[in-house]
This record gives structure tokens, C-alpha cells and sequence, in this order.
């Protein structure tokens, strides 16, 4: 019987090898990212305290378009960067959260850079 390895726990695994190297702070947060099927959410995070900074995803009342696609994850990035920008917060690290670097994760990260976040 041919076995289907699990997608999702061996994407928890490269997470948690991935967070074992990167850590966020106040001055410099990290931005952590989560893709479901249907919709993408971002943060930025203080690990030294805990706490989230800023947060942006497709859930939120005022996003109207579907959260599924590639023009949303760059709608997200770009609205998690101005809110970044009115918090003072311009430098963080990326954390792509044991996702491949491509298609949604990318656009966010590349909406964010648009919107002025540096990493």
C-alpha cells in the first residue's frame, strides 16, 4: 500500500527548524506568515516579549476580495507595511513559516517592501 506523507507535518518541521535561527524584537520584529486555503495572514512579532505588533489579513471586515490569490497576499503586504510605518516599525526579519518562498508568500513579502517594510 503506497503511503501519502504528510504535507502539513513535514511543513511543521521546516517551521520549527526555521524558528530555531530567527528571532524578532521590538526594533527589529519578525514577520511571521500563515497560508490557508482560502485566506493569508501576517504579523509582526516581538518574541522578546510575546506580544504581536501589527496584523493584516484577508478576514478583516474592510478586505472585500477573496484572500485565495496571489493580488490579495500583495494587498495584505502593503496594509501590514502602512501599519508597520504608523507604528514607527521599518526593519524586520521574515519568517515564511515553513512555506515555500513563491506565488502568496512571495507577493506578500514583495507588497510589503513595496509598502516601505526592509528585510
Amino acid at each position: 500500500m503506497v503511503t501519502r506523507p504528510d504535507s502539513n507535518k513535514a511543513r511543521t518541521k521546516r517551521r520549527r527548524r526555521v524558528r530555531a535561527k530567527i528571532s524578532g524584537t521590538a526594533a527589529c520584529p519578525r514577520l511571521s506568515v500563515f497560508r490557508s486555503l482560502q485566506n493569508i495572514y501576517a504579523q509582526l512579532i516581538d518574541d522578546v516579549e510575546g506580544v504581536t505588533l501589527v496584523s493584516a489579513s484577508t478576514v478583516e471586515k474592510d478586505f472585500e476580495d477573496y484572500g485565495g490569490n496571489k493580488s490579495s497576499a500583495h494587498k495584505v503586504g502593503e496594509l501590514l507595511a502602512k501599519r508597520a510605518a504608523d507604528k514607527g516599525i521599518e526593519k524586520c526579519v521574515f519568517d515564511r513559516g515553513g512555506y515555500i518562498y513563491h506565488g502568496r508568500v512571495q507577493e506578500l513579502a514583495e507588497g510589503a517592501r513595496e509598502g516601505g517594510l526592509k528585510f
